[in-house]
């Protein structure tokens, strides 16, 4: 993700400095506001670039999934481009309020008017002007809401819808500002690509058709109760759905007030279209599904998305499976996947850590999956007994068979995993799944 992001920077300023070394720039003959001002084009370039970026990513595209490594790392990338574009926002506009500052320090002589290099007529000009400083201003308290983790998804999600208007907005701003120069060179074709892509995504944002393809609707079939935390609920959904990989995720709609929410598929794909989902109860939302579902109740499913797919497996590899709590959902549907197939040549160690292995309600059924697949080893950990480390399972390497794990759990014990078995064993293949919806 880092690569991307500074990649994608490098390019935007690449393009600014073509411009600004061309005969044809226009500058200030006075080299501090040369230096003022060519620093609020290019923070204010960079900062509606990643604008754009961020919402043609929130349009789910799923075409980029097998390049940026699934729908997971798409999402977060949409986040980082946002916290990185408010922030490219916020020193534009921290410039932008220094101007008088900046005149009684430098002096008038050899200034430039920013608005006098545009290619439109004042009125708007000041129009845009407006219009994107208090797009900016909404833009910085969603920001706020989105960080805070403890304000409710309920009501940020009707709060984030608006980014679509926002960037329009913004959009216009950065048009009727940009120096006429910008449209003749690289970076002014740069910039008509970024905000066409970006205003057809906020579209099709604002009409709701983003994910449109493929959503399907169907009616809750059965709702079970396996834990006191825990719901699972399977779905026959219509001829849309296409069906899916065992390990994949869709985004779920059982309360069109409360909007979709990513949960990952719990059962293999048997061409009856019928998918399970285990939802774990984890806030407010999925606390209240088991007392809101029952059989009969409409759906809509949106997906499959995802890149935690057992044909990604590498079979040359030592596989090494690892859930925490929740996370054994994917896992679930790889099992009841391989009973089709049980001599499919795929030897693993799924480790499933809990905190009470007597009461939790996977253990028995991972048990009876495994025991039809004697190749795949189950290996639980809980509280009572040795915790799972990378230094224990460093020491069931066997050979010299290159290490791969597929991870699916709590974010802090993935990196305590991966941090341990690089420091002991080198380099490895580690696959995670890291969805946040915010």
């Amino acid at each position: 993700m880092k690569t991307i992001l500074v990649s994608f920077i490098a390019i935007v300023t690449l393009a600014w400095g073509v411009e600004m070394l061309s005969p044809d720039h226009t500058t200030a003959s006075s080299l501090p506001w040369t230096i003022y001002l060519e620093s609020l084009f290019l923070t204010g370039l960079i900062s509606i670039a990643l604008m754009s970026l961020a919402m043609v990513l929130a349009s789910r595209p799923a075409w980029l999934e097998q390049p940026l490594g699934g729908m997971d790392r798409i999402y977060r990338l949409h986040k980082w481009s946002g916290i990185l574009a408010v922030v490219f926002a916020a020193s534009h506009w921290l410039l932008e309020m220094s101007d008088d500052l900046f005149k009684a320090l430098a002096g008038r002589g050899g200034r430039i008017k920013e608005d006098e290099l545009s290619a439109f007529a004042e009125p708007l000009r000041d129009m845009g002007e407006a219009l994107g400083e208090w797009a900016f201003y909404v833009l910085l308290a969603l920001l706020a809401l989105t960080l805070w983790k403890r304000f409710s998804y309920r009501l940020w999600r009707p709060l984030h819808r608006a980014m679509p208007v926002l960037y329009l907005l913004l959009a216009f701003h950065s048009v009727v500002l940009a120096p006429a120069g910008y449209w003749s060179q690289p970076v002014g074709l740069l910039l008509a690509l970024l905000f066409t892509a970006g205003s057809i995504a906020s579209v099709l944002s604002l009409r709701g058709l983003i994910g449109r393809k493929r959503r399907a609707s169907g009616s809750v079939v059965a709702v079970h109760n396996p834990g006191n935390d825990i719901i699972e609920v399977s779905c026959r959904l219509d001829g849309k759905w296409r069906g899916h990989h065992p390990g994949q995720f869709a985004f779920v709609t059982f309360d069109e007030a409360e909007g979709a929410h990513p949960f990952t598929i719990a059962s293999a794909d048997r061409g009856d279209r019928t998918v399970t989902f285990a939802i774990k109860a984890l806030g407010d939302y999925t606390r209240r599904l088991p007392h809101q579902l029952s059989v009969g109740n409409p759906v809509k499913v949106e997906g499959p998305y995802g890149r935690f797919d057992i044909s990604r497996v590498n079979k040359r590899a030592r596989q090494v499976w690892v859930a925490g709590g929740i996370g054994i959902t994917p896992f679930l549907a790889w099992l009841e996947a391989l009973q089709d197939e049980p001599a499919a040549g795929l030897a693993a160690d799924l480790h499933y850590s809990v905190r009470d292995a007597g009461t939790d309600p996977f253990v028995e059924r991972l048990q009876s999956l495994c025991a039809a697949l004697p190749e795949v080893r189950l290996h639980v950990h809980d509280e009572q007994g040795e915790p799972l480390t990378a230094e224990a399972l460093a020491e069931q390497q066997q050979g010299r068979k290159p290490l791969e794990v597929w991870f699916c759990g709590p974010s802090g014990f993935a990196d305590a995993l991966r941090e341990g078995l690089q420091a002991v064993t080198g380099r490895i293949r580690f696959h995670q799944e890291a969805f946040e919806m915010r």
